[in-house]
């Protein structure tokens, strides 16, 4: 167990040492620490507390630290509205008898309407004044903005929570940049990377199957789940590529349409897997209607579906730069901000990795590993059909990797 604190827990300590005058929701992908950020502010910040999760087994049972908080673990047989109506009017009697509480649901998600009882509850302690702080987390980012976007809207703060950077896996851990370019982002796949076969049985078998199993299928309507399968695979094998839809029909064994395949890449990027780029252009219709470029949201889910290993990853040139680029566009992805959008240009011959897009502004990007020559022809042809606010060039020739895989994407927007 590392000791190791993510910016996050600093921004929750905040969020609770503030009167509760909005929910505080954190979301993002499985296995990226919201859980231990919530345990690590309550720590902190020595409030009360009450954590309820959602989908823990069939057992129960709680743990009085020698701290002044309370954490309690509780996984009853029905986990629904009534169930969750309940605990919140202990927690509120919790809250007026200590002057601070907090109440933690993890997976809320899982509760079929959760988001309109939450709704109901939350009002009605605004109006009585109730010191009770209520956070929810989930590891389904659409499942979750969807609840709150719809009933919750105005009353909630978002935290949110992305697959582990280099700078942290590199604090915590002491990755250097190319075990963080093949093992990723995942801290708990750390006691593994000694272990191949092992190391790859945890990113498949304790991340992507729940991921797509009880995140997406389970959660969402889904009509082709092997579909679904079948896109993340192809994904993850074409990371770093652009490949129509037609060109992936022609390879899925499941038969779909590009309509179908364009909604599960969006499912995919939610949980934090798999991500399809739209390309770069000043009319919004073209934008739909490009091919997407694949980039996986966490380079471990490349490798490990790569069939490499570590030293083989690395002799392969042409991998590894894709490789590498994959990792600087999952970057960029995990740390954009909702006013960046991070998409590609191509107009043949001509192609840019990335365009970073915030306002009127765009920024060019192209990753070099030692397979691209210079010049590079398609950032002078963007140069001069789109005016950038400027360009960056990633490598040997221009901003170290490690450099940009530390910065996040609007850095790149100030004047540096």
């Amino acid at each position: 167990m590392i000791s190791y604190e993510r910016a996050q827990v600093d921004t929750l300590c905040h969020r609770l040492a503030e009167e509760p005058h909005r929910l505080i929701a954190l979301f993002g992908p499985r296995q990226t620490g919201k859980t231990t950020i919530v345990h690590q502010a309550l720590r902190r910040t020595g409030f009360k507390s009450r954590y309820l999760a959602v989908d823990k087994p069939d057992s129960s049972g709680f743990r009085l630290p020698s701290d002044s908080s309370e954490t309690i673990y509780i996984a009853p047989q029905v986990r629904d509205k009534e169930w969750l109506v309940r605990n919140w009017e202990e927690a509120r009697l919790e809250a007026e008898r200590s002057g601070r509480f907090v109440l933690v649901f993890d997976e809320i998600q899982k509760i079929a309407g959760w988001s309109e009882t939450v709704k109901g509850l939350w009002d009605a302690d605004r109006i009585e004044g109730c010191p009770l702080h209520v956070v929810i987390l989930g590891s389904a980012p659409l499942l979750m903005q969807s609840g709150l976007n719809e009933s919750l809207a105005g009353r909630f703060e978002p935290i949110r929570v992305t697959h582990w950077s280099f700078e942290e896996m590199s604090d915590a851990f002491g990755f250097d940049l190319s075990k963080y370019l093949y093992f990723g982002g995942y801290p708990g796949a750390v006691p593994f990377v000694r272990n191949p076969e092992r190391w790859h049985d945890y990113i498949f078998g304790a991340l992507v199957e729940p991921n797509i199993e009880q995140d997406l299928i389970a959660m969402t309507r889904i009509d082709k789940p092997a579909l679904l399968r079948q896109l993340f695979e192809l994904g993850a094998v074409y990371s770093g590529q652009i490949l129509s839809y037609n060109k992936m029909l022609g390879q899925l064994q499941d038969a779909g349409n590009t309509t179908t395949l364009a909604r599960y890449l969006h499912l995919l990027r939610s949980a934090g897997l798999l991500a399809g780029l739209q390309k770069y252009s000043n009319r919004p219709h073209l934008r739909k209607a490009s091919s997407p470029k694949l980039n996986v949201l966490n380079t471990a889910l490349m490798t490990a579906s790569s069939g490499y290993s570590f030293d083989e990853a690395r002799a392969d040139r042409t991998f590894w730069g894709r490789l590498v680029e994959s990792a600087v566009g999952a970057h960029l992805l995990n740390t954009a901000g909702p006013d960046i959008s991070v998409q590609y240009w191509r107009e043949s011959p001509h192609e840019v990795d990335f365009v970073l897009k915030r306002g009127p502004r765009n920024i060019p990007i192209e990753v070099t590993s030692g397979s691209k020559a210079l010049p590079l022809p398609g950032m002078d042809a963007f140069k001069k059909r789109f005016r950038p606010f400027r360009t960056l060039l990633v490598g040997e020739s221009g901003f170290p990797l490690d450099e940009v895989l530390t910065a996040p994407a609007h850095h790149w927007f100030a004047e540096l």
